[in-house]
């Protein structure tokens, strides 16, 4: 009896331990597995970048031991395998970029990505960290100037560069017309009506905003469908990436129908936008009750058609000056203020209202430090942010003492309207971030980035400004360029390529703003971009040094010949000698101008030759920028469609926006785009048109009558966007 119980017992703990084995085996296996899902959209970036060997990453999450909401990662290479440890699936993204990049493997930019991955990983050690707890990027315009005819392949290409970048507050604005629509039916507007408040797809940026209505539209039904599916992948991979996307709010823009509708409610028609010829646009008052009511509503339909979301965009007055009356100005400022918040919050509980600090800058004369504080006072410390992103143009957080508390964000246009002048200043954002970090008035800044209106342009500009909150601006900028010239070209560049780089440095990357691109009021990147006048014989030169610009041309043209042709050196070289020649032109346009003036007519003619020559040139070594194409782009635009009427309005839109744009004030131009197709098919046509006119005004003794010409290419420059 005693050795049969034996027996049972002994069985029973071999069972037992068999079942404990099975369990931890299970729990290891499951927790493997739950490591594996919580990295997996890491993984899956890193996958599309380097292939199968994605298989030699190890990824792991871990929870930061310090009450510190910053971003941090950990990198060692050993047996043949990258061990990445950091705080979230994006700061993995970033160092598993910062490490390929570092070794001179890969480099990811919107001209094209350069993979060469070594047979094995060499010795390799990191650690890093970042003080800000975001890092922000995409201006609402870009969803204009850039991104209007994007389909999913080309979004997740954006996404897997924002993670690689370290990008964790992205603005998100696709697909919320379908929203809108859904919210204005429940107020009873009919098709039609709704059909004349929608502006054209690459106009909606403006609408969101308060600035235009019905601009170039109407706004095809398939728009809403394809958007909306568009914007569910795009939010689902952002949100699995950890990163936090801002997505829109009510701000009190109701369409005029509502208005109509509505005669009881408090409602403005504001002032035209911008210098005039836009359609009004209609403000709800804060203190409606339509207001708050709107505003929930909009949020609860958003939040069932997209998730839920932690950050809402709500501007109600970007370039628009409030509708407040003088003597109770703050107070109904602050109305303002608190009106958004509490819609925001009381529709999504503990959301963060984010606004574009973009106003504060643009119109100083209204927004005294006792407009903005007023405006800000009523809303929680914690629960508003200000993404004060112009600091190439204006120092608006210092000025408005770092927003009294609240929290923001620092940073850089850089680009407007995806206009693409080769410039950026590399040093001023290293010094600027360096003096930041020192600064002890600075306030609760809890963000940094770039807010570029249009992309694909300037990539060593990003590149840069994304590495800064890592590396905090300590690392010196040559140091800083040569692993980047080594990542971009795959190899460590030669002196004569690094002193080019170091021209380049010192001619168009040291430049923070390109001012001249607003010259006497009008828009353009160069002179030859503007639409033509004679005033030109004042302009007093465009930033930059190009006689040091000559001289890196020249080194590069020698060296690109050493690198074959698909090696980034290819783009960098056309992208130099676009600028170069924009450059040229534009001073010789103003000889050729007063040449006819003088009635010198040879002089006048040989300088006409010689641009013609030069702007054709131009447009022809642009071919090496798919990119930077208007076939391009119009046939991006046109393959949106589904229908030839739908194709046709889009193209329309496309090539409306980046020329005459809208309205009767400056704005044309304002998206002036350096691209194949533009130079010898828009901007040499109006300038030979003007030239030409100028000409046989000097040689028959007339009065030559501006005015006139330029209504003439205005006529032309209309038929040119409705020809497809």
């Amino acid at each position: 009896m005693k050795s049969e119980n034996f027996k049972i017992e002994k069985n029973d703990s071999l069972k037992m331990a068999v079942m404990a084995f099975i369990l931890l085996f299970l729990g290891s296996f499951k927790a493997h597995c739950q490591g594996d899902e919580k990295t997996k959209s890491a993984f899956g970036v890193i996958e599309r970048l380097v292939g199968n060997r994605v298989s030699e990453f190890e990824l792991s999450i871990a929870e930061n031991q310090t009450n510190n909401k910053s971003d941090w990662f950990e990198i060692e290479t050993a047996n043949n395998k990258v061990k990445i440890k950091a705080s979230n699936n994006t700061a993995l993204c970033y160092a598993a970029y910062n490490f390929l990049r570092d070794i001179g493997a890969v480099l990811v930019s919107w001209e094209g990505n350069r993979v060469n991955l070594p047979k094995t990983w060499p010795k390799y050690a990191k650690k890093g960290d970042t003080p800000f707890e975001y890092r922000e990027y995409l201006n609402a315009c870009t969803f204009g100037y850039t991104t209007p005819w994007w389909d999913w392949k080309r979004w997740e290409q954006e996404i897997d560069w924002m993670a690689l970048h370290g990008i964790n507050l992205p603005t998100a604005m696709e697909g919320q017309e379908a929203v809108w629509q859904e919210l204005w039916k429940e107020y009873g507007l009919t098709n039609s009506q709704l059909e004349s408040h929608f502006a054209g797809p690459a106009y909606l940026p403006w609408q969101r905003m308060g600035n235009i209505n019905s601009l170039e539209g109407p706004l095809p039904q398939e728009w809403f469908v394809k958007k909306e599916a568009l914007q569910k992948k795009i939010l689902e991979r952002m949100r699995a990436l950890d990163m936090h996307p801002v997505v829109p709010a009510f701000s009190g823009y109701v369409p005029k129908a509502f208005a109509e509708k509505h005669p009881e409610a408090k409602i403005t028609e504001l002032k035209s936008w911008s210098g005039g010829g836009f359609a009004s646009t209609f403000l709800l008052d804060s203190k409606d009750p339509l207001f708050k009511k709107i505003g929930k509503r909009f949020i609860e339909i958003y939040t069932k058609m997209y998730g839920k979301s932690n950050f809402y965009l709500a501007d109600s007055f970007n370039e628009i000056e409030p509708p407040v009356s003088e003597h109770n100005k703050y107070e109904e400022l602050s109305n303002y203020g608190s009106a958004v918040y509490e819609t925001i919050n009381e529709a999504a509980p503990g959301a963060t209202w984010v606004m574009q600090g973009w106003l504060f800058g643009d119109n100083k004369e209204f927004w005294t430090k006792e407009a903005t504080s007023a405006f800000l006072s009523k809303v929680p410390n914690d629960k508003v942010m200000v993404q004060d992103y112009a600091n190439d143009r204006y120092k608006v957080w210092d000025n408005q003492e770092a927003f009294y508390g609240k929290q923001w964000t620092y940073g850089y246009v850089h680009n407007y309207g995806g206009s693409n002048p080769v410039y950026g200043d590399l040093n001023f954002y290293k010094d600027e971030l360096t003096s930041l970090l020192k600064n002890s008035h600075k306030g609760n800044v809890v963000g940094y980035g770039a807010m570029p209106e249009g992309l694909n342009n300037n990539s060593i500009v990003y590149e840069y400004i994304y590495d800064l909150p890592w590396t905090k601006g300590e690392q010196p900028v040559n140091d800083w360029l040569t692993k980047y010239l080594n990542a971009r070209y795959g190899q460590a560049p030669s002196k004569p390529v690094f002193q080019a780089w170091e021209l380049l440095l010192e001619s168009v990357y040291n430049v923070k703003y390109w001012e001249t691109r607003w010259w006497n009021d009008w828009a353009g990147a160069y002179l030859l971009f503007k639409r033509p006048t004679v005033t030109i014989t004042a302009f007093k030169g465009n930033p930059g040094d190009k006689t040091k610009l000559k001289e890196a041309l020249e080194i590069l043209s020698k060296e690109a010949k050493k690198y074959n042709k698909q090696n980034l050196i290819q783009y960098d070289l056309i992208d130099v000698s676009r600028h170069y020649n924009s450059l040229a032109i534009d001073e010789e346009l103003i000889e050729c101008v007063k040449a006819y003036q003088q009635k010198d007519i040879a002089k006048g003619d040989q300088l006409f030759k010689q641009i013609e020559k030069q702007v054709l040139e131009t447009d022809k070594i642009m071919s090496g920028q798919p990119l930077n194409n208007l076939d391009q782009w119009v046939k991006s635009a046109s393959d949106y469609g589904s229908t030839p009427s739908v194709s046709k309005l889009y193209a329309k839109n496309a090539k409306t926006l980046i020329t005459l744009w809208g309205g009767e004030g400056h704005l044309n131009d304002y998206a002036s785009r350096s691209w194949q197709g533009m130079y010898k098919g828009f901007y040499w046509p109006r300038w030979k048109m003007f030239l030409e006119a100028l000409k046989n005004a000097a040689v028959n003794n007339t009065q030559f009558d501006e005015m006139k010409e330029r209504e003439s290419i205005k006529n032309w420059e209309i038929k040119w966007t409705e020809n497809n």
